[in-house]
């Protein structure tokens, strides 16, 4: 079903009609505080629309785009906050103030150039705008008072498959399409793009190419930057369109301009992808480690081998008992291959190898290729599996639980690991105790590669009524400050957005930052889009 036949939730994820039911998450509620010691402070419910603290609008549309805008309290209110913990908690308490004062729904490029025309000439700040699942104040109206007002730019109407090259195994997509609603088009075709973020349900093809979208694959393809074969855009300037190819050693990539942009250059609106034929045939076990050490081992020796399988997560104890597919006292490693083409007995096997190698166990038997396809959907691995895919409708149920829950992501060379993991657990458990006394850190592999992990970290810990946002911003902050210094990437895949700025500023190259700004003075003059992410103007 298209998006555009759904009514969005202003607060929390999902669709109206969805979500955790209040037993489910009271159920939540008490297996967390049986788990880690960490007590809610009871269901709340969502603000109503009525109550939202939403400022007048500022600016209205020229009659010649009324048609395609709206000012409606509901679409506003949609529009205004990512699904981040603060969003949440924020959303909760009603504070709606940085709502955009017009939400522009373009039907095509042409009206894509119209709004930001208008934009431009009133200097209206221009937020592009695809499944608003941004978890760092990517896609929130906090423009400042230097603009006439704030313009949401909702690209849902671009959404479909323009073009398949069957031959080439491509197809021009629109930007605005949602990742269901683009599997759902190119099943038929027995193709598939393969990009599944966690956000998948919520997010937009444009938003995983503007923010560097981490995918399914935790190998080999892991974020969206291995599939965009062509990529186009709509600047204040013009359109910026980079030429379709396999591959090209011409000079800098044009497309890598766009390719986290981060909505600063302009709009995505479609892009040539590279697809893959549906898989036939899986392999999957997970493994059990008494050491996180072996395991940790087991995954470099995985990353390492060419073998690439489309799933390799490692959970650390904690991860492992939060999620439900542990019991505390052992770490996880999930392994899967999948293929179009082959059976995966060889490959599969030889992990298998490694990860027994190292210490790991599997509860399953491991006799090839046809006994362990379904492994991921079964056991431990199916426990972390259905979390994963729910993450979303459980992280507002720890909001309304009145519970801290933060995750933060980043990666780091495997020679630096050890203490880097070290320094970043013990800054933020201190963080913890200190803000909130009580709660747990936890870590998993979201990613792998030969030269090192992407390490994503989750926080859980016990708030106070009233103070839930002043804990969560000094945990954060430690945590970050910690990385950081440590070496590793403020990001990994969540994007830079408002909240990772200051850390961003710092590890990007200065002249990088002068190069930047001096391109987007060209594509945007004016200083539209999506102002305060990235770099300033």
């Amino acid at each position: 079903m298209s998006e555009t036949q759904r009514t969005r939730k202003f607060w929390g994820w999902g669709y109206e009609g969805e979500g955790v039911p209040d037993a489910e998450v009271d159920s939540i509620g008490h297996d967390m505080l049986a788990r880690f010691g960490v007590e809610s402070q009871g269901i709340s419910n969502p603000p109503a629309l009525g109550s939202l603290d939403l400022p007048d609008a500022k600016l209205a549309p020229p009659s010649s785009l009324v048609a395609l805008c709206s000012q409606d309290r509901r679409e506003r209110a949609v529009h205004t906050l990512g699904k981040s913990y603060e969003d949440l908690v924020r959303g909760m308490r009603g504070d709606y103030r940085h709502a955009p004062d017009v939400v522009a729904y373009p039907r095509n490029e042409g009206e894509v150039e119209n709004v930001l025309a208008w934009c431009a000439e009133v200097r209206a700040a221009a937020i592009p705008f695809g499944g608003g699942s941004s978890v760092v104040r990517g896609i929130e109206p906090d423009v400042g008072e230097e603009y006439a007002g704030a313009v949401s730019v909702d690209l849902r109407h671009l959404d479909r498959v323009l073009e398949v090259d069957r031959d080439s195994r491509s197809a021009l997509i629109q930007g605005g399409v949602f990742g269901p609603h683009l599997e759902d088009q190119l099943k038929p075709l027995g193709l598939t793009l393969r990009h599944f973020p966690q956000s998948f349900e919520m997010s937009t093809l444009g938003g995983w190419i503007a923010t560097r979208s981490g995918g399914h694959y935790a190998t080999l393809f892991t974020h969206i930057d291995e599939f965009v074969e062509g990529v186009r855009a709509i600047t204040p300037k013009g359109v910026y369109e980079t030429r379709r190819l396999p591959g090209s050693g011409a000079g800098p990539d044009p497309a890598r301009m766009l390719i986290g942009s981060e909505g600063t250059l302009g709009v995505i609106t479609q892009a040539w992808m590279r697809l893959q034929d549906r898989p036939r045939f899986r392999a999957s076990a997970p493994f059990e480690f008494e050491d996180f050490e072996d395991a940790v081992s087991a995954a470099r020796a995985l990353a390492q081998s060419g073998l690439w399988p489309a799933n390799c997560r490692l959970l650390d104890q904690r991860e492992a008992l939060f999620s439900g597919a542990g019991d505390g006292t052992r770490s996880l490693l999930i392994v899967t291959f999948e293929s179009a083409d082959h059976p995966l007995d060889a490959w599969f096997a030889r992990a298998a190898e490694i990860c027994t190698g190292s210490g790991g166990t599997s509860p399953i038997e491991l006799s090839g290729t046809s006994t362990a396809a379904d492994a991921a959907h079964r056991g431990a691995a199916g426990a972390w599996r259905n979390a994963f895919i729910a993450g979303g409708h459980r992280h507002d149920a720890f909001v309304r639980l009145g519970l801290i829950m933060e995750t933060f992501e980043t990666a780091i060379t495997w020679d630096r690991f050890p203490r880097f993991h070290a320094a970043v657990l013990s800054a933020t458990e201190a963080a913890v105790r200190r803000a909130c006394g009580r709660g747990v850190v936890s870590c998993r592999f979201a990613y792998l590669y030969p030269d090192g992990p992407a390490p994503y970290y989750t926080v859980l810990a016990q708030a106070r009524p009233g103070a839930e946002l002043e804990q969560w911003a000094e945990i954060k902050t430690a945590a970050s400050e910690a990385l950081i210094a440590a070496g590793g990437t403020i990001t990994h895949h969540h994007a830079v957005g408002r909240y990772h700025r200051p850390w961003y500023d710092t590890e990007r190259p200065p002249l990088f930052a002068e190069a930047y700004r001096a391109a987007r003075g060209v594509l945007d003059p004016e200083g539209i889009m999506n102002p305060g992410v990235l770099v300033n103007q």
